[in-house]
């Protein structure tokens, strides 16, 4: 058994130099799994996040002048370093967040894939010579960074999340304010010790760590030298985000809720779907965006899914990320406890039948059972909002219109996935999901390679792939005239 971390003390990082909050306070960094501390970080206030804002803004004329080349080195340079430090990162990770070592590892290594990734794109932000509609011009476009951002990260995936912000924002020539979830503030700072490490000049990258969310995003969202700001989390902070940004037009990439179906068709192959179904649903204890919240199994193989689903989730096993063999940790806190439990106590009482679990693990941490539920109609509260814990909830259909009609039905357009054999009804049920991400026979979506976001009210904006370093960049038209035949 590995021991969980403590007595990790991380400050601010603000213009390269690791430093305390103005006002000296600092806040624990508690283990969810024992309620024990794990360490501390300093508690910013207004001053510290102004100071952070100026030592970005003060970074960027020499980052962005530095040529992609360069840029794309020290990405990977921070990307091998990230992977160097694995397992230390790791177990921080699961000791302030919870997951299972291995997950956490899993995370870092996935981290790393997009400082690499983006470094490869940082060598391909290509602009254009557009032919002229008169032939004494000459029309360029160049794609520039667009400057100062911020990045509000979860407590959810503490390295991955912040990365895939950072990644694009560096490559394209910004500079980043970063604002790591209270939880979880630890992870973060040990990630940008390595893009520090790799070489990143004093300014480019800023760590603020605060108690006071709304304060730091008033002062983001205040300053008019901050540009661009991507967050993920919740769909209503992020429409509160979306107001703020009005008053100086900035620019915002959002990952929002998602609320995830999860459909096995019954020409499925049903073991290739179950599997499916627990990486998506039960990975890091279910607190995913886009694990899957509504599971639908066609009627001629709803017993059978149930069945193998129930005896798979049995097996799990529940307790602190650092032990040998478990394989779900605890939820983030008490409250996440309290949720998925009113879920299942809902659902129970409207009619779905309990398979396996629906209760609380009594004892130290915030634990809860690895639950299955049957039987789970569209009014429960299972089916409208999301659990963000371990909970499954099967509902039976009978036929494709159907189930793709419910499935649309959300106002959450994050992620959706399907099973099925028939290549004609892969490519139909794709093309009618109203989800930005679908996995088609597989419960892993994520990759660095691919663009990450959702439609509807999961937000906009992409993350990941060819078109995640546009978010960075501003597209600007040059006419050249006089130029002569």
């Amino acid at each position: 058994m590995a021991v969980a971390a403590t007595g990790v003390e991380e400050r601010l990082l603000i213009g390269g130099e690791w430093v305390e909050a103005a006002s000296g306070g600092r806040f624990d960094v508690t283990d969810p799994a024992t309620g024990e501390p794990v360490g501390s970080v300093p508690d910013a206030g207004e001053s510290d996040v102004k100071a952070a804002i100026g030592a970005a803004a003060g970074a960027l004329d020499e980052w962005k002048a530095l040529p992609a080349l360069q840029r794309a080195r020290i990405l990977r340079k921070a990307a091998d370093l990230i992977r160097e430090r694995r397992d230390t990162i790791a177990l921080v990770m699961t000791s302030e967040q919870g997951k299972p070592l291995a997950e956490a590892a899993g995370e870092v290594d996935y981290a790393a894939s997009f400082l690499e990734w983006f470094g490869g794109e940082a060598e391909r932000v290509y602009g254009q010579i557009v032919p002229p509609m008169n032939p004494t011009s000459r029309v360029l476009v160049l794609r520039q960074p667009v400057g100062v951002t911020a990045a509000i990260t979860p407590w959810n995936f503490p390295a991955a999340m912040m990365t895939r912000k950072l990644g694009p924002a560096m490559a394209a020539g910004c500079t980043s304010v970063v604002k790591p979830a209270s939880a979880t503030p630890l992870t973060a700072a040990l990630i940008l010790r390595a893009i520090e490490d790799a070489g990143t000049p004093p300014g480019v990258v800023n760590l603020i760590t605060s108690r006071s969310s709304g304060m730091v995003a008033q002062q983001l969202f205040s300053d008019a030298r901050v540009r661009k700001i991507s967050f993920t989390g919740s769909t209503e902070v992020g429409k509160e985000l979306i107001r703020a940004s009005a008053d100086q037009v900035k620019r915002l990439s959002l990952e929002l809720g998602g609320h995830a179906p999860y459909v096995i068709f019954d020409d499925a192959d049903l073991d290739e779907a179950v599997d499916g179904l627990i990486a998506s649903k039960f990975r890091n204890a279910g607190q995913t965006c886009v694990c899957a919240n509504r599971t639908y199994v066609q009627a001629g193989v709803y017993d059978a899914v149930v069945a193998k689903l129930a005896e798979k989730v049995t097996k799990m096993v529940v307790g602190h990320g650092t032990e040998p063999g478990v394989t779900i940790g605890p939820l983030i806190d008490d409250r996440a406890v309290d949720k998925a439990d009113e879920h299942v106590k809902d659902a129970i009482a409207q009619g779905a039948r309990l398979v396996v679990g629906g209760e609380r693990i009594e004892g130290s941490g915030s634990f809860y059972a690895p639950t299955v539920l049957e039987g789970v109609t569209p009014q429960m509260l299972i089916s409208t909002e999301e659990t963000f814990g371990p909970v499954a909830g099967i509902t039976r259909f009978e036929t494709e219109e159907e189930v793709i009609r419910v499935a649309n039905e959300s106002i959450y357009g994050l992620a959706a996935y399907f099973h099925t054999r028939d290549y004609a009804r892969l490519l139909r049920v794709a093309e009618k999901l109203e989800y930005g991400i679908i996995g088609a026979n597989t419960g892993i979506i994520s990759a660095a390679n691919a663009p990450f976001g959702g439609v509807k009210e999961s937000g906009y904006g992409r993350e990941g792939g060819s078109v995640g370093i546009d978010e960075y960049l501003d597209v600007k038209y040059i006419q050249v005239g006089g130029v002569g035949l």
